[in-house]
């Protein structure tokens, strides 16, 4: 029966800082892999500087570090790059989200890797990828928002250019690198030898941008930014109410036909307008006046009732407040305790992964700094390390 400590057994050594490459090892983590944290000695990670802190500690660190174990190595001294030699020499993945060079500098390329170890799966996170024109350039989420098109489609038409608020790019180079991770280590099984594995950021923003690109290639047509709304289907978007707005998609006919009847406008449903969803979607603004002229006369709660009650899919506009409050994810189990290393018990958002009908729960608090020395350099040739 599969189990979500799938990945027990394998052992990964992040260096890695902020989001990006943490939030890869996090993913792993959850999974069962024993993830060694190796950090710089004077301050480590930069994110452990982030606020929110609490009595010294950041929870947005403790967001993206949770079971994980660390390790301090100052990599730049030879007793130390000797002492991940040697880390390396048992592991099974090596996770870094360093500039191009920056590890090849350290004696610690994967070319230089796969002499100590075969089997390494090596997973190189960066903005532009490890090669190419770009490849030296750095790059934030920010940055990379602006440069793969995300921000041209983020917004209101006509307005500033807006970042999206979730660090997307981030996140979305991440769980490329977990499931490229993943895959490796069944081909690692299977044949016995390491990869090397190239993330960039700006790969995995243009890879979930999907329908994006193909909408580009099937036109040759940039898509532009339209608030809330679809480009090819309607009514699909968030809608002004009489105490402020909700979500509805009516992504097909038959809910179409729904959203009428709810209104009462089945005359709507004949309007030459109105048609399909890609009439609907080129006469939205229209549609949109027309449907916001309805829901002005009652509060988002009321159209929410009545638009579940017909099947039509609907949201309120939620706060994360309000969401992280929200019966299912209470049901899901995906708001856990958590404690700091300074013994503050804290909330966060788990894994949102549930197996057999269960979800995991976390095995080991974010670590401070270094905290693992001595239990992880105790059985290495070079002995304890402190």
């Amino acid at each position: 029966m599969i189990q979500e400590n799938t990945l027990s057994g394998i052992q990964v050594l992040e260096i890695c800082n902020v989001a990006a490459g943490p939030y890869c090892g996090m993913l792993l983590a959850d999974m069962g892999a024993d993830v060694i944290k190796v950090e710089n000695p004077s301050g480590g990670d930069t994110l452990r500087s982030w606020a929110p802190i609490t009595d010294g500690y950041s929870e947005n660190f403790a967001s993206l570090n949770r079971n994980k174990r660390s390790v301090t190595l100052n990599l730049k001294d030879p007793d130390d790059l000797a002492r991940m030699h040697a880390l390396v020499a048992q592991a099974d993945v090596l996770l870094e989200n360093n500039r191009p060079g920056v590890m090849e500098r350290l004696q610690l390329g994967y070319e230089q890797l796969r002499q100590i170890n075969p089997r390494l799966v090596y997973c190189s996170i960066s903005a532009y990828g490890q090669s190419g024109p770009r490849s030296r350039e750095g790059g934030f989420d920010l940055t990379l928002q602006a440069m793969s098109g995300l921000m041209s489609v983020t917004g209101t038409p006509g307005g500033d250019p807006i970042k999206c608020g979730v660090p997307v790019c981030d996140f979305a180079a991440g769980l490329y690198g977990a499931f490229a991770i993943s895959s490796a280590l069944h081909a690692v099984n299977r044949d016995g030898q390491g990869t090397h594995i190239d993330v960039s950021m700006l790969g995995a923003t243009m890879g979930i941008a999907a329908l994006q690109t193909s909408q580009y290639f099937g036109t040759g047509q940039d898509p532009q930014p339209l608030g809330s709304a679809h480009p090819r289907n309607a009514p699909y978007q968030v809608f002004r109410c009489k105490d402020g707005h909700f979500g509805m998609a009516a992504g097909n006919n038959t809910l179409w036909q729904a959203v009428c009847q709810v209104v009462n406008r089945p005359d709507l449903a004949d309007d030459p307008r109105f048609p399909d969803p890609t009439a609907r979607a080129a006469n939205q603004e229209a549609l949109r006046d027309i449907l916001e002229a309805i829901f002005i006369h009652d509060t988002a709660a009321t159209w929410l009732d009545r638009f579940n009650q017909a099947g039509v899919p609907c949201a309120p506009l939620n706060t994360y407040s309000m969401v992280l409050e929200d019966p299912q994810v209470q049901h899901m189990d995906w708001v856990q305790n958590l404690e700091l290393p300074n013994g503050v018990e804290t909330r966060t958002f788990a894994s949102p992964l549930r197996f057999n009908d269960r979800t995991s729960s976390i095995r080991q608090r974010p670590p401070a700094l270094g905290e693992h020395n001595a239990e992880v350099f105790a059985d290495l040739p070079q002995g304890n390390h402190s």
